[in-house]
């Protein structure tokens, strides 16, 4: 066989994914897929099925048709930490952190949970805590914090700051465990619009600097739009459009779909 004809998998990928929630069919034979070193985004209306397809990918439901791989290897069964295990990593709406740590602490946390694992179980029997990091350690956690505009707070509690900072120590520390694919659930929520702006710069320039992929999913379909590779757009659990940035943007069926949206159907959070 000739190099030219091999295919490299999918980081990530969604073959036929369908799930029912009683009578309800949230998510109707879906396909997506994340290649390598690439952004793919995830769009459509409130309660097009996003959420459910990210937590099909992420390992937290099993869907009743279909399957889910990495790297090309079925992980339809497996386990959201075996799936972590395998290089995925994930946000969510709501940024869960721990209120007694420090943000610099929630990296090195991350860090040492992907590196170092052995090294939280010795801290906590002898009382070392976050002391005497290896340099290979600090200089990552230093550069995740500056690459998030972090550095400033790193040594503030969690407790107490600003949602949209939150969001960007949760993406931080998901970048620390040195992902092969990172999924995004709405990572500029809670962000300004020059905030957004750098949080984009800074994921495209992961992508290009590490080679991680990444799947985004976005109310903000310009931010969207703007960074994507490919887009995928999801409404009431069926796939009415896959394609570049542009090709979306002109397709009929996804301006009918957010105009829906606009003019006031009624749909359940996704």
């Amino acid at each position: 066989m000739s190099t030219a004809s091999v295919t490299t998998p999918a980081r990530i990928e969604a073959r036929g994914v369908t799930v029912r929630f009683g009578g309800l069919l949230a998510l109707s034979e879906v396909d997506l897929a994340v290649p390598p070193a690439s952004v793919v985004g995830l769009v459509g209306p409130n309660g097009a099925g996003k959420s459910t397809l990210f937590a099909v990918l992420s390992g937290l439901l099993t869907p009743g048709a279909g399957a889910v791989l990495m790297d090309g290897q079925d992980v339809s069964r497996a386990s959201a930490q075996a799936r972590a295990r395998r290089g995925l990593a994930r946000t969510f709406q709501h940024p869960e952190l721990f209120p007694g740590l420090t943000v610099r602490e929630h990296v090195v946390l991350a860090y040492r949970l992907r590196h170092t694992r052995h090294r939280i179980w010795t801290d906590l029997v002898t009382g070392g805590g976050f002391r005497r990091p290896p340099v290979d350690e600090e200089r990552r956690v230093d550069s995740l914090l500056a690459a998030l505009g972090l550095t400033g707070v790193a040594h503030r509690p969690v407790s107490g700051l600003p949602l949209g900072t939150s969001r960007l120590l949760e993406i931080a520390r998901a970048l620390a465990v040195d992902p092969g694919v990172l999924l995004l659930d709405e990572p500029s929520s809670g962000l300004d619009a020059r905030e957004t702006d750098e949080l984009a710069a800074t994921l495209t320039r992961i992508v290009a600097d590490h080679g991680v992929s990444l799947l985004l999913v976005e109310h903000d379909v310009e931010l969207v739009l703007g960074m994507s590779d490919v887009v995928h757009v999801l409404d009431f659990g069926v796939k009415i459009s896959e394609g570049s940035p542009a090709e979306v943007r002109a397709d009929p069926a996804v301006r009918a779909a957010y105009l829906g949206a606009e003019h006031g159907e009624e749909r359940a959070s996704a």
